[in-house]
């Protein structure tokens, strides 16, 4: 995993973390300058992953292209596909039933909560801890199996449609999705005591990796990374998008910028994610579950663009159309692009176990930076 390339004339040590895949959660390779144990400079060398989906997207239809970007934020597919069909409803002006609208909204929040969970198992093992991945996957295999219950799928959803969902909610969503509730929030408990009131967990995520509220608007951070430092961005609050302006929660903020306020904003947004679910699961309408739309969907031309709020922050689709069947050009606003550029400002200083910290604090999605 470490490997020595080189040293300065100052005596500094440059080494490599990668690109191999058990460098992060992904491929990235990072050349970083050490001095002793302490990091110097941290330069992050992408494309290892990159598949040209803005340009394959060139080639799709309006109904095709939604199901490309699973594969960029894998796991935050759902709301991927969301922000697409949201872009394509947007430019032709299609009304979204509310059924449709209270499932959307739904199986985001339920996809969060899958994401965030993957996160804490993984952050924890990074610095050490074993045992809670296993603990976090147990409490996400349930989110699974209702996901492949109501889509067929378990990781890459494919179930936006413009219009609507592609089907409609199977017979035992609304009893599957309360048992998960009543589990995931008897297993919270076992978090905090696990991981969170940890003191040497405290001990590796205070005071580490610390990022001002200044410099993460400055390096165009989202998401949970940015909120960690005071900023106040979460798209769902800014620009509701379908039933997102009809339910309460509260976003989830903390002020020291480190990596445990990192890790408490998402633990944050899990419950209010919880209270978001719970809002709208007693309260799904009738009706249908799609609106009617043409076989072969063109955009007027014209320049579109939307976002969302995926588990990693703002995900902004930039649609420019000439008024084919296929996009002229796309272009997609990944939250993991701006959060990585921060790394090397958060790690400066830092001493090299700190790295692995920070990195697992950021919640690196590789694919999604890469497209």
């Amino acid at each position: 995993m470490f490997q020595e390339v080189g040293t300065t004339e100052m005596g500094d040590l440059i080494i490599n973390v990668g690109p191999q895949h058990p460098s992060t959660h992904g491929v990235l390779h990072l050349v970083i300058t050490l001095n002793g144990e302490t990091v110097k400079k941290v330069e992050p060398h992408l494309g290892y992953i990159h598949r040209s989906i803005e340009k394959m997207c060139e080639s799709l239809t309006y109904r095709q292209f939604i199901y490309v970007t699973s594969r960029m934020d894998y796991l935050s597919s759902h709301i991927n596909n969301h922000a697409c069909a949201l872009i394509v409803e947007k430019g032709l002006q299609i009304e979204v039933p509310q059924r449709a609208q209270y499932i959307r909204v739904l199986l985001d929040e339920l996809t969060r909560i899958a994401s965030h969970q993957l996160w804490w198992g993984a952050m924890a093992m990074d610095v050490g801890a074993i045992t809670p991945f296993f603990h976090a996957f147990r409490e996400r295999e349930v989110i699974n199996d209702i996901m492949e219950q109501t889509c067929g799928a378990r990781l890459t959803m494919n179930f936006m449609v413009p219009g609507g969902c592609m089907y409609d909610i199977h017979p035992d969503f609304v009893k599957s999705v309360k048992d998960f509730m009543a589990f995931f929030r008897s297993k919270l408990s076992e978090y905090d005591e696990m991981v969170t009131n940890n003191p040497i967990f405290q001990a590796r995520m205070k005071d580490v990796g610390v990022i001002s509220k200044e410099n993460a608007i400055s390096y165009g951070c989202s998401g949970p990374v940015a909120r960690a430092a005071g900023v106040v961005c979460d798209v769902r609050k800014l620009s509701p998008y379908d039933v997102y302006s009809q339910v309460n929660f509260e976003e989830a903020l903390e002020t020291e910028g480190d990596c445990f306020a990192r890790y408490k904003v998402r633990m944050k947004e899990m419950n209010e994610s919880m209270r978001i679910i719970d809002q709208l699961i007693d309260n799904i309408p009738e009706g249908d579950f799609q609106a009617k739309t043409k076989a072969v969907l063109k955009l007027p031309k014209g320049d579109y663009y939307t976002n969302v709020e995926t588990a990693r922050g703002d995900f902004g689709v930039y649609i420019v159309s000439e008024g084919a069947t296929t996009p002229y050009r796309i272009k997609f606003h990944s939250p993991g692009f701006c959060n990585l550029s921060a790394l090397d400002h958060m790690t400066r200083g830092s001493k090299i176990g700190d790295l692995v910290a920070i990195m697992g604090s950021l919640d690196l999605v590789i694919p999604d930076i890469d497209r």
